[in-house]
């Protein structure tokens, strides 16, 4: 199928072939007829890609502040890698589009394949969407006019906010698409409302649906609103507009009247003087996007409605109110499109949306209004790419996730150990197109079945969201493949229990990406301590920083949280140094009522060699200080290791002095793909004893249940 994306680094708008994307729980397979164009959004995406690197950086101030300290905790060439793959990921464009279920994942009851929807699904022939934000079309309503819904949505949302009623005046800064939309909306409300703007065109368009229009170049908005009301001002004002300056928040207090409510919708300067505000007692909101549900994880991803009693106007709500508003007349949008353009000839928009005077601009996509649906059977979730270069053999694999970290640091270990690889699959199939045609995949695909089809396929890297680990892994096993999959292996014990069976019973191998324990840094203390070195003492301390709560890896079900999710690195790095494997297991963590999902935690674990090591790992410190640090307490001898870019000893001798090894950061993933690939070609034995692997996997699920028990963990 075919995808409009940006490409960031060149600052080319691209139709991209990408497979169409998998339907998971909870999700609807739509095939669009109609897109809308956001020329606003969509207009500032594209110019960011076509600024060169210093304009970049001017725009985002913040994160150059992360960069530098970045580069200084993690050296210039990795800073470098990361600023270039960060501006090297294409940004998928759309939200706004109309079209037909094809498919429909599990737990969807409400839609069936034929089913006319609108969703917030990109510029793509095929989206796939989470049912809260897909609504059904009414009759009457084409795929045309509901293609504005989701843009509708976000003028009522700020609507709502502003809670007019009827007789009031509002007055509407900015009669951009949104601004237009909000106009017809406040009268379909019984408002008087009076619409601002530089240009003639859109006043004109404006005045045609009875509203009051100004030229704010022209007249002084302030000025108006005060004769127009009789000396009181505005009940309320919302802003659509979009610039830097902080002239139009202050037009917006100054021509409120007391108590009056300002509701931003728009991007404007907010240097706010208190005084205009703090003499009016004026309210001030900013709006967010669609309505309530918006950004809720539980509600876009998983589909937990809020109950309407409570949340009446949630956005799938105010989807369904936007069509009914089309249906009856209330929302004239015919009247707001500029041009139709087919899907092929996008660069008719895109090509210069600086000099365009368009309000909204649809695409059209190649597909009649009478289509009868699509069979499963014609929808194509792998593409072949010919200009990749593949030649099959022993150890081939298929890359399964295609997030940063693959982008990062798999792929080019992978392709760097000269591993052969058939397949990088993804659920959305953009990021697996994107980073195939980079390191000479031939296929990206959509579709896990098929690929643990491929009998030329023998072996599968998982790097999805932790978890999918467990079951992907099992599921790869029973294929006859041999699975690595990124850390953590599981997240509770009974997902665990049937990975040991599935290994039992396939006689494959797993391999979990605990990387540390090949970096050159962790060889060379090994070298020094010796293959069974007896009792020792290891601190690691992990500067694992702060990430807001609402992120995945907090999440219990999707990410396991940060112990069960990362710590186990550092269980499985002392494992490999002391030889032994965890015996005993005490976890305390800061707080008085720690949560399940806690990453500011201390845990102790015994060894069944007599050693002791704790894991000190902090998300309460900063950014500029060293991310991990390893100290190893062994027979008068200190090793200490930091940050995987220096080792220093003490009490080695005069020879050796006490720098042992200093490189760029190296965590061991180049020397772990090196030693996988030679393995699932060559066979031999396994990276990491499973046994180890087992032994790291409880320890994690013991320090949980320590910490919640309060005692000391037997494994």
């Amino acid at each position: 199928m075919k995808q409009i994306i940006q490409d960031l680094q060149s600052g080319n708008t691209i139709l991209e072939e990408v497979p169409i994307p998998r339907v998971g729980s909870g999700k609807v397979l739509i095939k669009n007829h109609r897109s809308l164009v956001s020329l606003g959004t969509e207009k500032m995406l594209v110019s960011f890609g076509q600024a060169n690197m210093i304009d970049k950086a001017r725009q985002q101030p913040d994160k150059v502040k992360e960069v530098i300290t970045k580069m200084k905790t993690d050296g210039l060439q990795t800073t470098y890698e990361a600023v270039m793959r960060k501006l090297g990921t294409p940004k998928a464009l759309g939200y706004s589009s109309a079209g037909e279920v094809v498919e429909v994942g599990k737990g969807v009851y409400d839609l069936k394949p034929g089913d006319r929807v609108i969703s917030n699904g990109k510029h793509a022939e095929y989206v796939a969407v989470p049912k809260n934000l897909v609504a059904k079309i009414p009759d009457g309503v084409s795929f045309e006019e509901a293609s504005f819904t989701v843009v509708g949505a976000i003028a009522l949302q700020g609507i709502r906010l502003v809670h007019p009623t009827f007789g009031e005046t509002v007055a509407v800064i900015g009669l951009g698409l949104i601004g237009l939309i909000t106009i017809q909306l406040l009268k379909a409300n019984g408002c008087n409302v009076i619409g601002f703007d530089l240009d003639e065109n859109k006043l004109k368009l404006a005045e045609q649906y009875g509203v009051t229009v100004v030229n704010s170049g022209k007249q002084d908005p302030v000025h108006f609103i005060e004769e127009f009301t009789g000396e009181v001002g505005a009940d309320a004002v919302i802003i659509t507009a979009s610039t830097k300056s902080n002239a139009v928040i202050k037009q917006a207090a100054n021509m409120s009247r007391k108590r009056g409510r300002i509701v931003l919708v728009g991007v404007i300067g907010l240097d706010i003087d208190r005084a205009d505000f703090y003499e009016k007692e004026l309210s001030f909101q900013v709006s967010c996007s669609y309505g309530p549900g918006r950004y809720d994880e539980d509600y876009e991803q998983k589909g937990i409605d809020y109950p309407l009693p409570y949340v009446r106007w949630t956005e799938k709500r105010n989807f369904e109110a936007v069509l009914e508003s089309i249906r009856n007349g209330s929302l004239n949008v015919q009247s707001l499109i500029t041009e139709r353009v087919k899907l092929e000839d996008y660069r008719e928009i895109y090509g210069d949306m600086e000099a365009g005077n368009s309000i909204a601009s649809i695409l059209e996509y190649p597909i009649s209004e009478t289509s009868k649906g699509v069979k499963n059977e014609d929808l194509n979730k792998t593409i072949s790419l010919h200009e990749a270069v593949y030649i099959g053999g022993p150890g081939t694999m298929a890359i399964i996730g295609a997030g940063n970290f693959t982008q990062s640091t798999i792929l080019p270990s992978l392709k760097k150990a000269g591993a052969e690889m058939k397949y990088v699959i993804s659920s959305g199939g953009l990021s697996s197109t994107t980073l195939a045609k980079k390191y000479g995949v031939p296929n990206s695909s959509t579709d896990l079945d098929a690929v643990l089809s491929d009998e030329e396929v023998d072996g599968v890297v998982i790097t999805t969201q932790h978890n999918l680990h467990a079951g992907m892994t099992i599921q790869s096993l029973k294929a006859g493949k041999q699975v690595f999959v990124e850390k953590p292996l599981a997240l509770n014990q009974e997902e665990l229990d049937e990975i040991i069976s599935a290994v039992e019973e396939s006689g494959n191998t797993v391999t979990v990406g605990f990387n540390r324990r090949f970096s050159p840094h962790t060889e060379k203390m090994r070298s020094f301590l010796g293959e069974q070195p007896g009792s020792m003492n290891v601190i690691a301390t992990m500067n694992a920083g702060y990430i807001p709560p609402d992120v995945w890896v907090h999440n219990l079900e999707i990410g396991g949280g940060r112990i069960i999710g990362e710590a186990c690195h550092y269980i499985d790095l002392i494992t490999y140094l002391t030889g032994s494997k965890v015996s005993e297991v005490s976890m305390q963590a800061m707080g008085t009522d720690p949560k399940e999902y806690t990453d500011n935690a201390s845990i102790h674990l015994k060894y069944a060699n007599g050693s002791l090591g704790v894991i000190n790992y902090f998300a309460n410190g900063n950014k500029s200080y060293s991310k991990e640090r390893v100290e190893v307490y062994y027979q008068g001898n200190n090793l200490i290791l930091d940050n995987f870019r220096r080792l220093d000893g003490y009490g080695y001798g005069k020879g050796f002095g006490s720098k042992l090894l200093k490189t760029k950061q190296d965590k061991g993933h180049r020397k772990q793909f090196e030693l996988l690939t030679k393995h699932w070609k060559e066979g031999g034995d396994p990276l990491i004893p499973f046994d180890e692997i087992v032994n790291t996997t409880k320890a994690t699920f013991a320090a949980i249940e320590s910490m919640k028990s309060n005692s000391v963990v037997v494994i």
